[in-house]
This record gives structure tokens, sequence and C-alpha cells, in this order.
């Protein structure tokens, strides 16, 4: 790798303050501390913000705080004179709870909404349908020419409802030579499963949710498909997406491949082979959906500290803001507090940009403080921001994002959600071992991180994005109780209104993993290079073609 060109002195004093001196910017990472953090957290993560769905009350408590908060430290407006960039979305609500009916073979399924099926349209429309429509079991429902699979081929779908099973074949097989083993690839996330299924013409998706392959029970895709759904504004007002896109459940799979005559488990296998071939169910699907449309307005938080001689680059920290909001259906607490889920995240944002804002000499480069919205809707936020930047994408030296911080106390590692991507872990290596501490790749690859979160909108832009992940090995209790505690947030916190700010969380470790972060973006804005995406790298030719129109600015090799 090409050694960048580094403010040397300033560096290795960053360095040495997370090891142990007590030097130049000791004052400022001891303003990053488990107090603000707290106050943050438990203010945000308060019923007061309502669950801080974009577009509602909370969100204007949420984005104003946060404006309010910049506004003290000193910070100026990210956006021209502004805190906020406006991000235009459309919101529909499907309110008459519809079924999913299955006729055929001699039979009718109904699958109950919520329980058994979920469903909605991204179509901005007032009523869709399906009407009869074909099942067709499509397996994966990929296409990808570079592992020579396509789902697709040698039927046609259009008209069709298809039927798709989640994640991909690798994580099927634990084939490491297939896709990416364990690990899921872009193909296995369900939005890219409705986008192929748009491509091929079909009328309607299902997927088949199972808790494993998924990476979360059941009870979050209730939770997250059910109530307003919410969409950038398009041009066609989604009339390129297909009509219906839903879920059911892993039990009501098995009836209806029972209702067609045909072994779920047996399909299920044999999807995960090249030899698969796409198979009609001989039944037909009914749905309709009445759809209410809104659309609004909902606001990215931006917040900027200039740099001096390299002003026009920046390094961009970023979290999300909004969660789920509350449902009033619910019993009792219907409010999704998201405290872990962003509230974390946006605590430990404030706390970087409370820190930077302390520091007596500023860095070379300007540091932008992103809260972006709508993650929880499609990364709508992020996305919007990286499509419409403030700050040219070729001027945006990396993306560095925070989506739920460590609770659980002190780690002997950090990881990286999508190691081996790019140079920044690199740089995280350094700041890690500074503090005692080794990187390790994410424990969960199965689950998809790497394309749940708003680095991800950053990516596939092409600038270099890092998103860590609390440590699994803690220094008292080790790695087995760190990963039981995962699965238990996963299974009983996580998109539910159970997440909540607790007193009895071990902060220490998320002021680590920013001191961290803060290292990293301070090295980045003292230096003169752009870090690259690795040879081999789906994201790196976008970078170099925008780097290119800049005049070949200098980039790492991405060895």
């Amino acid at each position: 790798m090409k050694s960048p060109t580094l403010r040397t002195t300033i560096v290795l004093t960053s360095l040495s303050v997370l090891g142990c001196g007590d030097t130049y910017l000791a004052p400022a990472l001891r303003v990053i501390d488990e107090g603000g953090l707290r106050e943050h957290i438990q203010t945000l993560a308060s019923d007061e913000f309502e669950g801080r769905a974009p577009s509602s009350h909370g969100e204007e408590l949420t984005i104003r705080y946060l404006a309010d908060a910049f506004q003290q430290m000193g910070l100026q407006p990210g956006n021209g004179d502004s805190y906020f960039q406006d991000v235009p979305l459309v919101e529909t609500v499907v309110p008459n709870n519809p079924a999913l009916t299955i006729r055929g073979r001699g039979a009718t399924t109904e699958l109950a909404f919520g329980t058994e099926f979920v469903g909605w349209t991204k179509r901005v429309v007032d009523r869709a349908r399906l009407a009869n429509s074909s099942l067709v079991f499509v397996g994966y429902g990929v296409v990808a020419p570079e592992y020579d699979w396509n789902d697709y081929e040698g039927v046609n779908v259009r008209g069709s409802t298809v039927v798709i099973l989640v994640n991909d074949p690798g994580f099927a097989t634990q084939d490491e030579a297939l896709f990416n083993g364990n690990a899921m690839t872009y193909y296995g996330r369900w939005t890219y499963k409705y986008e192929e299924a748009a491509r091929q013409g079909a009328a309607g998706v299902i997927i088949i949710h199972e808790a494993e392959p998924a990476g979360y029970p059941w009870e979050v895709v209730e939770s997250s498909w059910t109530g307003p759904q919410f969409d950038l504004v398009a041009e066609d007002n989604n009339m390129s997406r297909v009509a219906v896109e839903g879920w059911i459940t892993h039990d009501a799979a098995h009836e209806v491949f029972e209702q067609a005559g045909m072994d779920f488990d047996e399909l299920k296998a044999q999807a995960a082979t090249r030899e698969f071939q796409a198979v009609p169910m001989g039944l037909r699907a009914s749905t309709s959906l009445t759809n209410e449309v809104t659309r609004s307005t909902s606001r990215n938080v931006l917040a900027v500290l200039r740099g001096t001689d390299r002003a026009d680059e920046y390094i961009v920290y970023m979290a999300h803001w909004d969660h789920l909001g509350k449902n009033a259906a619910i019993e009792g607490d219907g409010i999704y507090n998201g405290a872990f889920d962003n509230a974390t995240g946006v605590a430990g944002l404030l706390e970087l940009a409370q820190a930077y804002a302390s520091l007596e000499e500023r860095p070379a480069r300007s540091i932008l403080f992103l809260a972006v919205t709508a993650e929880e809707k499609g990364l709508l936020g992020s996305a919007y921001y990286a499509a419409n930047p403030v700050y040219p994408r070729n001027k945006t030296v990396a993306a560095i994002n925070m989506d739920g911080l460590n609770t659980d106390g002190p780690m002997n590692d950090i990881t990286v959600i999508g190691y081996g991507a790019s140079e920044l872990d690199d740089y995280l290596e350094t700041a890690a071992t500074a503090q005692g501490r080794v990187i390790r790749a994410d424990p969960e690859p199965e689950k998809g991180f790497y394309y749940r979160s708003d680095h991800f909108s950053f990516a596939k832009q092409g600038i270099p994005a890092l998103y860590t992940d609390a440590g699994i090995d803690h220094v008292e209790h080790g790695e087995q109780w760190t990963l039981a505690r995962r699965d238990e947030y996963t299974a009983k916190r996580y998109h539910k209104p159970t997440d909540e700010y607790d007193p009895e969380w071990d902060l220490s470790g998320a002021v680590n993993d920013l001191r961290i972060l803060f290292d990293i973006g301070f090295r980045l804005s003292n230096e003169t290079t752009f870090p690259n995406w690795r040879v081999g790298n789906e994201f790196r030719a976008r970078r170099e073609a925008d780097m290119a129109r800049e005049g070949g600015l200098e980039m790492g090799e991405g060895r």
C-alpha cells in the first residue's frame, strides 16, 4: 500500500494519547465520556421523543435537539446557513390489513395479515392488488453472472407472483466456494430480491421468512412492514416496482407448498444448487391493498467543523437518528424507543462532535457530522444525501458510520463489518493496537449487516466507508457471554418497544470505541491522500472514476 502523506507529528501525538501520553489530543479525548453518552441516550430514547419516527412530532423534537447541540458546540451549519437537508418522502399505509388468499389444487389457504403474511406496495397509488396471480417458486431469486447463477433462467414470470427464499445459496450450503459462503452477499438481502423480481416483470413477490437466514425473528418483519412505509419520491411514482411486496412465515410456506403438492424442504435444498430450475406451483395468489398516500419532508441534520488548508475535503461521521415511532394498536407500551438502535450511535456522534469542537487547533480537512433520517425505512436519508451530496463525492475522503454502540463494557477486540473492503481497515488496526486491542471480521456475516446500515449508501457511490461494531471478546466475561447477550438482544429487543435505555449499561466500551473512531478521523483529516477500496472490491471502479474527474488526486493502492 502506498504510504499516505501525513502530518507526522500530529498523528504520532494522536496515537500516543490513545496509548498512554497526556499530550495535545488528551483534553479532546477526555470530552468523550460515559456521562455525556448517558445523557444523550436517555433523552433521545425517552418516551417524550415518541420513538423518533420520520415526519412526526418525534422528528421535530429530535432534529431540534441535534441542531441545538451542534450550535452550542460552535459548529457551523452543514448545508449553507442551515443545519438541515430536506429529504422528500412518500409515506404509504395499508389500513385494511388484507389477507393473502392462495387457491388451487382443490383447496384454498388464507394467510392472516400480521401473523402469517405482511404485504405492502411501494407504488404511489390508491389501491394495489394481486388477482389470481400464478405462483412461481424461483429459489433464491438471484441473477448473478459472476457466480454463474440465474434462478430466472428458462421461466417467464411476467405477471406472476414469485416465491423466494431469504439469504443466498452460500449461507444455505455453508460452502465457501459458493457466493461468499456463510457471509451474506447483497443477493441475499430482501431489497435485492424485490428489485430483481421487478426487473423480471413479476406482479408480486413473497419472501419466505426463516429466522436464522434472515437474521431476525418474524416479530421484526411484522413490526417493520406493518404501519407506515416510507420511500424516496421517484419520478415514476415507483410504478417500476412490483404491485405487491411481502413476506410469509416459514410455517405458512410449508402449508402453501403442501397445498401445491410440493415438499418445501426438498425444493429448498435443490434451490441451493446450480441445477435448480424455477417451478410453477399450480396455485394462484390474491390480495387487495387499500393504500393511503402521504407526501412529507423529513430532514437530515448536518454540522461541520471547517478545516484549515484543505477545508474543501471532508471526513464524514454519521449515525441515523430515526427509529420506528409508536404503535397505538399495541396494548400498554407502544413506543419503539430505539435506545440501542440508534440513540447510542447518535449520542456517539454528538460526543465526537464535542471532542472535535474542543480542539485548540482545527485539522487540515473539514469534519462533517451527519445525522440521517429514515434508516429504518430502507437507508433513505443516507441514500438521499449520497445521491444529492452537499459536498462533492470526490471531495469526501471517507465515511465512518455508527449504528448501535457497545453497551456491555470493555472488549479486547473491535469488529469490522465488511472486513477487507478498504484501506480504512488499516487505520482501524493502528488505532485499536494503540489501545491494546485487535480487529476482527464480523462474527455473524450471515446476517448481512454490511447491507443494513447507512455506510452502504456511501459505499454504493464509491466513497470508502467504515462501519465498526462492538467486539465480542469481553475483557472480563469472554466471547460466549457477549454472543449470548447479542442473541438475547436480537430475540427480545431488536425493533421492539423493549429497546429502552438501561441505566445498568456499561458504556466504558463505547467510550473506547469512540476514541478509536476519533483517532481514525483525525488521522484522515491531516493527510493529503485519499484511502481506497481494496483491489477487487465492487466499489473501487466507481471511486476511481470519480477521483479521475478531479484530476487524479493521490489515492492509496488498496491492496
